[in-house]
């Protein structure tokens, strides 16, 4: 069952409602005393539904989980679609990116609200599990992006994370920097991916996730690199990814 809900982020777009979406189990229904690992999802109108994905095609998370019966519960809240503000939202730092000018980094601003509003109302209203074995963290391009600075800025809520196609090319160096500034348990599971079709995307994409990777290996946690083989930059291709993810993760 997928329940959709209005969302408003004052912070980052006023009063102008976005979709939120909460994936419940089948046995959510029929198990009353029973609570969930939580995983977190950037883009959230892609994730479920064809029709409300930005190009008709989503993850196809909910046929994913009802197949294979995962116990867990998924929200996946969507992005600021106003011209180019998700870059905003989803990046921790300020960049310039042709042929849209300068970004300005509002990640911090948005993870302080899942934080302060998004995840108190989730582990309100449902049976969660609220403590950071089980809460989970996930996302693609940018959302990747964002992924891996919640898991590693914001490790004390986070456990795991799922970092698919990451935009690992924002300002490399200055980005590693902001990631490795956190402490992080050593019980951390990170994965990471790439297309092999993606990399000549940006420039520096194969530094980036070389770094983070050697970056996170030094801190102790667990992290994974993947190149998929003709993997490219769309959700067709990042459906393909989860299975593989969730088993690399134990979720």
């Amino acid at each position: 069952m997928i329940i959709k809900w209005d969302v408003t982020i004052p912070e980052l777009s006023g009063d102008t409602p976005r979709k939120g979406y909460v994936y419940l189990p089948e046995s959510y229904q029929n198990n009353p005393d029973r609570h969930y690992p939580v995983l977190y999802m950037f883009d959230g109108h892609n994730v479920f539904f064809d029709s409300d994905a930005t190009y008709g095609k989503s993850w196809g998370m909910k046929e994913y989980m009802d197949r294979t019966g995962k116990e867990l519960i998924i929200v996946g809240i969507a992005c600021n679609e106003q011209g180019m503000r998700r870059l905003n939202e989803y990046s921790p730092l300020d960049f310039d990116y042709e042929p849209v000018g300068h970004i300005e980094g509002l990640g911090k601003v948005y993870m302080e609200w899942m934080l302060r509003e998004l995840k108190p109302y989730i582990d309100e209203e449902y049976r969660t599990l609220p403590d950071r074995e089980h809460t989970y963290i996930a996302g693609s391009s940018m959302g990747g992006l964002m992924s891996l600075y919640a898991v590693c800025c914001y490790n004390s809520v986070f456990s795991k994370a799922a970092c698919l196609s990451t935009s690992l090319w924002v300002k490399i160096e200055e980005g590693l920097k902001l990631l490795s500034s956190g402490a992080m348990d050593k019980d951390t599971w990170i994965y990471m991916d790439y297309g092999s079709e993606e990399l000549s995307n940006h420039p520096g994409c194969e530094e980036g996730l070389v770094w983070a990777f050697q970056m996170l290996l030094s801190k102790g946690t667990k992290p994974m690199l993947r190149i998929v083989p003709g993997g490219t930059h769309c959700e067709a291709s990042w459906e393909k990814q989860i299975p593989i993810f969730m088993e690399c993760l134990g979720i």
